[in-house]
Parts: structure tokens; sequence; C-alpha cells
């Protein structure tokens, strides 16, 4: 929660910075009587799309430049009035949507087409505001890649570390279940195990943000090959966390069926989630990860004892996803395909 909290708290600094900056353009270098729109932009971007902020700054500026130009057109021609407002907000989303807009920009077009169609000066305001809307995305892209931008790898740390750990942590727990033959303690560690697989999606919208910064940010760049590495294990790991879930799922139905529990299946589960750890750890120092590869091939070795001890249905499974998931860990270390999912026994397995 603390990390989280510093995080956001670089972000409302960042909002605050962009929303001074693009005030003061506005009104002392461009003159505009109205400055107010261009804070709002700056701060929508930043605030609003962490990941994907030049993308946030160009669907504020596109729907506003659609509203501001549909606004100058329908209330040139016809007026204002209560039909032109209406007409004009139709025509402006209709038109956003025809270009493929997304929410933010439909919201933009039909709100910027909404002030400006409904007063008498509107077609006078369309350039000012949308010229606002370009110094307020410009504002805030300036402050997130060059006056104040976050550090990639403490948002990399904050944000996958705990998501990561919390994965290794249930499976932990669920090979110490499988150990003890324990079907309750393995379905608490299956409901928090979902619980961390719906944080995924922040956690991969965070490493975007990393990514960005540290592509476009001068004082960031020297980072890049960190972040990279990781983009690169965060793929494999993807598939390795929806490889656990099944495999979670599958050793609750294992004790729930009262199948047998070969002693080497729960000790290849928690050798698996310690990779987990190792990985994450080494991916970002930048070292050679030759302990997590080590402890991933020591799962292996330790699902291979129990398959000769014997396992039935919902154990193979269990295996299977086992097999699955250290071939990802594999891969998310270094290792190309074809050696990881040798050295995982699939070949075997199939």
């Amino acid at each position: 929660m603390y990390e989280r909290l510093r995080t956001y708290l670089i972000v409302a600094a960042q909002a605050g910075v962009a929303a001074e900056l693009s005030w003061f353009i506005t009104r002392d270098v461009l003159h505009n009587a109205q400055p107010l729109f261009a804070p709002a932009v700056a701060v929508g971007t930043i605030a609003g799309a962490i990941g994907n902020r030049i993308r946030r700054a160009l669907e504020f500026i596109a729907g506003v430049t659609v509203g501001a130009v549909v606004a100058h057109v329908i209330t040139r021609g016809f007026g204002v009035g209560p039909a032109q407002t209406g007409v004009v907000v139709a025509l402006a989303i209709a038109v956003a949507v025809a270009f493929r807009g997304t929410g933010a920009v439909l919201a933009q077009a039909g709100g910027t087409a909404l002030l400006l169609g409904s007063v008498a000066q509107g077609p006078d305001l369309a350039v000012p505001r949308t010229a606002s809307a370009v110094v307020g995305g410009v504002a805030a892209i300036a402050v997130a890649f060059l006056i104040l931008p976050l550090n990639p790898l403490r948002v990399v740390h904050r944000s996958v570390g705990p998501t990561l750990d919390a994965f290794a942590r249930e499976l932990t727990a669920v090979a110490d279940a499988l150990a003890h033959r324990d079907p309750q303690q393995a379905e608490c560690a299956q409901e928090r195990f979902s619980t961390a697989w719906e944080k995924r999606q922040k956690t991969a919208e965070l490493v975007a943000a990393a990514r960005q910064v540290a592509a476009l940010s001068p004082w960031r760049r020297r980072r890049l090959g960190v972040v990279r590495r990781w983009e690169h294990a965060a793929e494999h790991l993807d598939r390795a966390y929806t490889c656990t879930r099944e495999l979670v799922h599958w050793a609750v139905a294992t004790l729930r069926a009262g199948e047998p529990v070969p002693a080497g299946l729960p000790a290849s589960i928690g050798h698996a989630g310690e990779a987990l750890r190792l990985l994450y750890r080494d991916v970002v120092t930048g070292r050679e990860p030759g302990p997590a590869r080590a402890r991933a091939l020591q799962a292996i070795k330790e699902v291979n004892e129990a398959c000769a001890e014997g396992v039935e249905f919902s154990g193979s499974v269990v295996v299977a996803q086992l097999r699955a998931a250290v071939s990802e860990l594999l891969q998310a270390s270094g290792l190309p395909e074809a050696e990881a999912t040798k050295q995982a026994g699939l070949t075997a397995a199939v």
C-alpha cells in the first residue's frame, strides 16, 4: 500500500506541474482570457492513463478538434438553439465514431460540441479551445517525459514485485496443502490466487508506463535495457501465470477426489514458486538468472519422481500444467523455446 501511494503521489505532482505549465502558456504566452481548459486537458492526460499518455493526449486533442469543427460549421449555418445544440452533439459524436474514436474521444467531442454549440459566440471559441487542448496535451507529455519522469525501475519494482510475489506465495500455499492433504487450505489459496489474477491488468499498465518512460525520456533511457529484459520475461510469465492458475484448480480437484499425492508433487510446486521469486530478482537487477533456472529444473526433477511413483487423472493435469509453467519460466530467463520445452519434459509428456 505504501509503495502504491508513493507512485501515485508522483503522478499527483506531475499533474500539478502540468496544470501550472499549461495555464502559464495559455494565459501569458497565447494571451487566452479563458485558460482553464488547458490545465483540465493536462490533468486528464496525466491522471487518466499512466501507461499511454501520448495516446491519451492525442485522444483529447482529436475529440476537442472534432467537437469544435462540428460546432463551428453547424452554428455558423443554422445559428444557436436547443435543436441546433442537440444536432451539434449528435453529429460530433457520430463523426468521432466514424473515425473509430475511443471513449475519451467521444466524450471530448460531445462535451466540446455541447459547450460551443450552446453559446452565441461558439464559433469564436473553437480555435482557442482547440489550441488550449493542444497546449494541455503537450504540457502533460513534456512533464511526464522531460521535466518530472517516473523512475521506470521503481515502477516495475512497486507494481510487478507484489503481484509476482502473490502468485509465488499461493503456489507455496498449494504445495503445503497437497503435502498435508488439506483441501480447505488449497481452496483458500485458490481464492487468493484468483484475487491476484484480477490485479494483473493494472500491473501490465504500469509496466507499459515504465517502458514508455524509459524509451522517451532522455533522463531515463539508461534504464531501457533492464525494462526491455523485463518486458521479454513478462510475456512468458503471463503465460506461466495462466498455467499456474490451472495447476491450482486441478490441485484442489486432486485433493477433493482423494487421489494419491506423491511427495515429489508438492515439492515441485514449491520449487516453481521459488523460481518465480528468484527470476524476478535476477531480471530486474540484470544478473544471470542461474539460480532461478536451477530451481525450475529442480521442480522438474521432483515432478518426474512423482510421475514415477504414480499420479491419477487430476494429478496428471497438475503435472502437465507445472511442466508448461516451468517451460515459460525458463524462456523468461532467456533460454530458447526448444531448449526450455525439452528441459521441462513437455516433449516426453505429449
